[in-house]
This record gives C-alpha cells, structure tokens and sequence, in this order.
C-alpha cells in the first residue's frame, strides 16, 4: 500500500539511534539541545524547544503566553483537532475563519471576526504550503494581537527562500511518523522571545528548576512533556535529510502536476512562485458532481493498493465541538471537506510509484465521472 504520507527511516538513523541507547543518557542528555539548535540553524530562529509530541507543544505555547477564559482565538476548521483542542482545555473559545479552496485560512476573513476579546490567530499551513502569514502579521498587529503558526505539516516550507519557522511570534512543528521528518512523536515551538522560550522549557519539565545539590524549586505549573534522547538523536539524523526529503516529494507533486493539469475533474492545490510547501500533502479537490461518490472513490483508490485519506473534517463538525459550542457552518470548509482526497506523494516514492498512482487516480475518477450527483 502506497501511504499518502510516509517516514523514511535510513540505515543511519537507525546507527544514531542505537549509538544512543547504548550512551548514558536516555533522558535529560545532550541530544536534545543538539537537535534543538539543529532546528534554530535551519529555521533561522533564536530558540527551539523540543516536546514529546506537537500537541503537547501546542498547549505548552498557549499556556505560557496565558491564554485563558473567555479569550477568543481565530484559526481555521481545516486542521487536526489538536490545533484548537489546546486551547479549548484553557476556557478559550475558537472562532473559525472560513478558509479557500487551497485549505489555508481565508487571510481577507480574518480582520472581521477580531473582537475585544481576541487574543491570537493560530494559522495552519494545510498540506505544507504557507498560509499568507505577512498579510496576517499585518492584521495582528493592527490589532495587538498574537499570531501562533501550527505549522506541523510545514517543516522545510519556505516563502521567498525564508523557512516557515522565522515568522510568526512563534511557531509549532510536528514530528510525527508522517510528517516531513519523524522522532517518532514529538514536536517543538521556535520563537526569538527568550522569555517564552525559558517559560516553555520550564512548561514542559514540571516546572522546575535546579538550583545546586539536591536542591531544586517548582517556579511554575509544568508537565512531563520532554523529548526523549533516543527521539531527538532520530531527529538529529532525520533533519540532515529534510531537504532531499522535501525534494523528493516535490518531484513527485510536479509530476501529479502536470499529469492532472487537463483534468476537468478535480483541483490541485496551487503553490505560489514565492513558495515551497514540505509537500506532507498532495490535495486532489474534487468536482461537486462527484461528491456523492467520494466514498466509493476512496474504497476503490484502497482497493488498488494507493492508501489515501481525507484531511479534514471540519473540526466545528465533531461531537465534541457542537456541544460544546453548537452547530456552525463554514461554506468554503465545509466544500472543503467533501471534496479532499489527499493521495500518496512521500520521500519513500519513486517515480514508477508516482506514475502508478497518476495512472490509477485518473483510470477511478473516470469511472465514476459518469455516476454524478443529484442537485
């Protein structure tokens, strides 16, 4: 089965993986704050803090900038529910921005939902391609307000040749199995705010601090949310790689490219100029008249071997979010949604795999072209 996102892990990553297991530190050691200034070089950012996974990342960054009852955060539907999850656990109410047919946050939307009680825009770069986040800086401080970029799909995305990591106050990557590089689990936050930088790592230890001997002092409410040694030397290896790894996949994404460009059936997601998305997605937009078939069309892409997904369901649409917060609707999510087949596209393809997949997209989306939907 052809994953539409996998890990790649080499002989080497496995050799730093054991020489760590086989060194005194499991925990606690060297490796992590060698991967987390791995990350600071290649993002070009002042601080990097590792955690076990981008969710505990994620409420660790809303904690420490003290979000909390009664705040309203603005983000997207269109995400893995952590996104808004985090800081639903604060007492803080999502308002979801509409988002376009790109899957980004609809940036135009934006200013109009900013009430008093806004207190950041969480933007999402959907399947890797950068959200507009200069417009929505512009917007922020306009209006004093935070900008967190869950870029968790988006580790070696660049606008203009800049990295996505050095834009935002602060920025949260994902290194799950899937994701552009893999620990495993984990995540970080990069910022240049030496202040959120020492209150997330004191977040994510306990809250605790040594001070000499034995004797040490809980300054602050903190979890176990730590990276492991054993994670982090994967990391070390994995990042080296990113680039070949981003490569790759875009080569692949180019190929879909220009195999769908005359397809009248579905969209592609559109990459900027100025842009490079990691590619942890390739986004097939389906046509309304194949809506009501969506489902069979993914049984059948599985049947042959190609293991696609849907990316997403609108979070204001689980059980969860409308009891808590009542029924919403987003038009442009919630076509979204209907439409999104995500197909393989990774750094563990090769071209035979990429022609295979365009081949069998096409040959299934012709074949239930002709079923259509009734309006």
């Amino acid at each position: 089965m052809l994953s539409y996102s996998s890990q790649l892990i080499e002989d080497d990553d496995i050799e730093a993986v054991v020489q760590t297991l086989k060194s005194d530190f499991l925990a606690q050691g060297p490796k992590v704050a060698e991967f987390e200034q791995a990350l600071c070089n290649y993002t070009n950012s002042q601080y990097a803090i590792t955690f076990n996974s981008a969710t505990s990342a994620l409420q660790a960054l809303y904690s420490v900038y003290e979000i909390q009852d009664n705040d309203e955060i603005i983000t997207t539907p269109i995400s893995f529910v952590a996104t808004s999850n985090m800081f639903v656990t604060l007492g803080a109410k999502p308002i979801w921005c509409d988002v376009k047919l790109d899957g980004n946050i609809d940036e135009n939307k934006i200013e109009a939902l900013i009430t008093p009680k806004t207190k950041a825009i969480v933007p999402v770069d959907f399947g890797g391609k950068p959200v507009e986040i200069e417009k929505i800086k512009e917007i922020a401080k306009k209006h004093n307000l935070l900008v967190l970029q869950d870029a968790s799909h988006a580790l070696g995305s660049s606008i203009s040749e800049e990295k996505v990591g050095s834009f935002a106050d602060a920025t949260i990557f994902s290194f799950h199995a899937i994701k552009p590089i893999t620990t495993s689990e984990g995540g970080a936050v990069v910022t240049n705010d030496p202040i959120i930088a020492e209150k997330l790592k004191l977040f994510r230890s306990h809250g605790v601090v040594k001070k000499q001997l034995w004797n040490s002092d809980m300054v602050a409410m903190g979890y176990n949310f730590r990276l492991t040694e054993v994670a982090a030397a994967l990391g070390i290896s994995q990042l080296k790689k990113l680039d070949r790894f981003v490569k790759t996949r875009n080569e692949i994404a180019s190929y879909y490219d220009q195999r769908f460009q005359d397809c009248k059936l579905f969209l592609t997601q559109k990459i900027e100029p100025y842009q490079k998305s990691s590619r942890h997605l390739y986004p097939l937009i389906l046509n309304p008249e194949l809506h009501c078939v969506k489902e069979e069309i993914f049984q059948e892409l599985q049947t042959k071997g190609l293991g696609v997904q849907v990316h997403y369901k609108p979070i204001y649409q689980n059980s969860f979010y409308k009891e808590k917060f009542g029924e919403f609707v987003l038009d442009v999510a919630n076509d979204f949604y209907k439409s999104e087949i995500s197909i393989p596209c990774n750094h563990s393809m090769n071209m035979e795999d990429a022609k295979y997949v365009a081949d069998t997209v096409l040959e299934v989306l012709e074949k239930f072209s002709y079923r259509g939907c009734t309006f």
